[in-house]
């Protein structure tokens, strides 16, 4: 089974699809996009694409990759589709095309996004996230795009300070950054530095989704988060292995409203600024998300040592808990809390194994 064939699945593409927002805004206009595959990507083209086929928005998706059998396998309800162009593309070289003329909006999604990645590719971390930045904001301006959107993340407030119980969009935490593991947050704090030099220096419309834990049935298998490594194994129906206390307290979201909330900021968000996609419903400590999947299937939670590869790419973040409130404030509203998110997740994923 693929996604298309899976009702709770289409159910999320098109509930997101059906939302009330501008989408008058992407009618007759193109979208380009990297990281076309990922966790964020992929469900972001369903619903563009369920969008021209439900109401005939006629919006055309550059979906950027470096390879063309993963896109076509991901996508193939819509293979030979106008409205979704294959675009073969390392967003660490440079970007010129010719055949291609004006992008309207473009959204830099491509980033190593899981701790293994950020233990055994620091370099392809940092790079990505600056220099592929870079590399999509100059195609932007060369290309006379009305909107930029840098999808970022909850990793660049650091260390909570103790001084607050939610990181609003301008708190700014401690981060060692003469460590390996710096190179994740810390090029993305760059990242966004570079959004607003574009901003300033090329009159570029950029906003900033600030991105939090996001999980759902779209998730990478090689993804080693460990709410990713939580449902693989709630899936399979094997104990869920914890490799920590599991005290850390975060901020988490299920796919489909991080897809709603990247929309609304690019769609309705103020140019320049950045919003938190985040509501508490879906903050929980590490040790009761483990809980939560092991009780799906009856399970248990077993504590284990992580080797040292592993552990170079945690965060060592002990809370991060965001406040969601801009977005909220601009209309914004997530469907999923924790609980029925994570469910939800494991039900799509066993139906899909069938």
């Amino acid at each position: 089974m693929n996604f298309y064939d899976n009702s709770k699945y289409m159910e999320d593409v098109k509930c997101v699809a059906d939302l009330p927002l501008p989408w008058d805004k992407l009618q007759d206009k193109t979208v380009m996009l990297s990281g076309a595959t990922g966790l964020i990507g992929s469900f972001l083209i369903d619903v563009i694409m369920e969008k021209n086929v439900s109401d005939s928005l006629n919006c055309t998706v550059y979906a950027l990759g470096r390879s063309e059998q993963r896109i076509s396998s991901r996508f193939d309800k819509y293979m030979g589709n106008p409205q979704l162009v294959y675009v073969k593309y390392d967003v660490n070289d440079s970007f010129t095309r010719d055949d291609i003329g004006v992008v309207d909006y473009i959204l830099h999604l491509a980033s190593n996004t899981h701790p293994m990645q950020y233990s055994t590719d620091p370099i392809g971390t940092i790079t990505t996230n600056i220099i592929g930045l870079k590399n999509m904001l100059d195609f932007a301006v060369d290309h006379n795009t009305t909107r930029f959107a840098f999808a970022s993340s909850c990793e660049i407030y650091g260390e909570n300070r103790g001084d607050t119980e939610f990181f609003d969009e301008n708190y700014s935490g401690y981060i060692n950054s003469n460590t390996m593991r710096a190179g994740y947050p810390e090029s993305k704090r760059c990242g966004e530095a570079l959004c607003q030099a574009y901003k300033a220096q090329k009159n570029l419309e950029v906003v900033v989704p600030r991105l939090t834990r996001t999980y759902g049935p779209t998730m990478l298998q090689s993804d080693s988060k460990a709410i990713s490594q939580f449902i693989k194994k709630g899936v399979a129906g094997e104990d869920i292995i914890l490799k920590s206390a599991g005290t850390q307290f975060y901020s988490y979201q299920y796919v489909s409203d991080s897809v709603s909330g990247l929309l609304m900021v690019l769609l309705c968000g103020e140019n320049g600024e950045a919003y938190n996609i985040a509501e508490e419903s879906s903050d929980i400590t590490l040790k009761d998300l483990a809980g939560i999947v092991a009780g799906i299937n009856g399970k248990e939670v077993v504590f284990e040592i992580p080797d040292a590869v592993e552990a170079a790419g945690y965060s060592t973040a002990t809370k991060s808990r965001l406040d969601g409130h801009k977005l909220l404030g601009i209309g914004w509203k997530p469907k999923y809390d924790i609980k029925t998110g994570i469910e939800r997740t494991v039900m799509i994923l066993r139906e899909m194994e069938q």
